[in-house]
């Protein structure tokens, strides 16, 4: 079963270019890589051409017109084009650790869905990494980080967790298991029976509209934010708007009040 890799991205090529220097050091090579381009300019489609040429992973770039924020409509069009029969979703600047896609794959169990989190870096630390920290796999270590200035806390055993430690952190964590868009995956087949993500919603728990409409159907989610490891690069985020997250709010507490587990402004349009 092949697996594909979809990836967010807008206007990012610096934090995308060390992304895809992070999916060359996985532990397997059997998954495609999808950017899902939500509109960037000329710079992010010349840095995927040159990964094509040279990495041994099959990338497809998938692209549109920027016309605001329609991370939503980019991801439903990667997933049309994946080829796997699972996916795993990620953002073009969240830097997966080498056992990142092994985990994914090795976790995935049959009507569930995995639900991932991230370490997130401070950005003097997120412009330090270079190819040869990642190749080295020295953004994952406790030590480095901490030598470079990140201050110690209980976050940082998102890094450090193996085996039982993992599993009991991921099990007893107060975070709920969730859909979030920068490290969860799925059976694709679930995903296409809810139709994909809805197109209505804008910045703000948009991924997790999602989650909530697989969870209304009967997939169970997996909790796995120490088990699956990724780090966050820093960026603005200069396409919040409050007035689209209260919108967002209100399509969420709809789909979960009424147990709706099928959008209209998904993959498929209804005419």
């Amino acid at each position: 079963m092949l697996t594909s890799v979809i990836l967010s991205t807008y206007n990012q090529p610096e934090w995308l270019e060390k992304v895809l220097w992070g999916y060359e050091q996985q532990t397997v090579t059997d998954f495609e890589i999808i950017i899902a381009d939500d509109g960037s300019k000329d710079e992010t489609k010349q840095l995927v051409m040159q990964f094509k040429k040279s990495s041994i992973l099959p990338i497809t770039h998938v692209w549109q017109e920027d016309e605001g924020f329609q991370k939503n409509k980019i991801l439903n069009k990667a997933i049309l084009t994946a080829k796997g029969d699972y996916l795993i979703f990620s953002d073009g600047d969240c830097i997966p650790r080498k056992d990142f896609v092994e985990t994914h794959i090795s976790l995935k169990e049959d009507n569930s869905f995995l639900s991932g989190g991230y370490f997130k870096l401070p950005m003097d630390i997120s412009l330090l990494i270079d190819h040869e920290v990642i190749k080295n796999q020295c953004c994952f270590d406790k030590n480095w980080l901490i030598n470079k200035g990140l201050k110690p806390t209980f976050k940082l055993n998102k890094l450090t967790s193996k085996g039982l430690k993992a599993f009991l952190l991921n099990m007893f964590t107060p975070t709920k298991a969730t859909w979030d868009g920068m490290n969860s995956s799925g059976f694709k087949k679930d995903i296409l029976a809810v139709n994909g993500f809805d197109e209505r919603m804008s910045y703000g728990g948009e991924d997790r509209e999602l989650g909530e409409r697989l969870m209304n159907l009967g997939i169970k989610p997996i909790q796995v934010r120490y088990s699956a490891v990724c780090v966050h690069l820093e960026h603005e985020r200069s396409y919040v708007d409050s007035q689209k997250v209260i919108q967002n709010k209100a399509i969420r507490n709809e789909t979960k009040k009424q147990k709706i587990t099928w959008t209209d402004f998904g993959i498929e349009k209804s005419s």
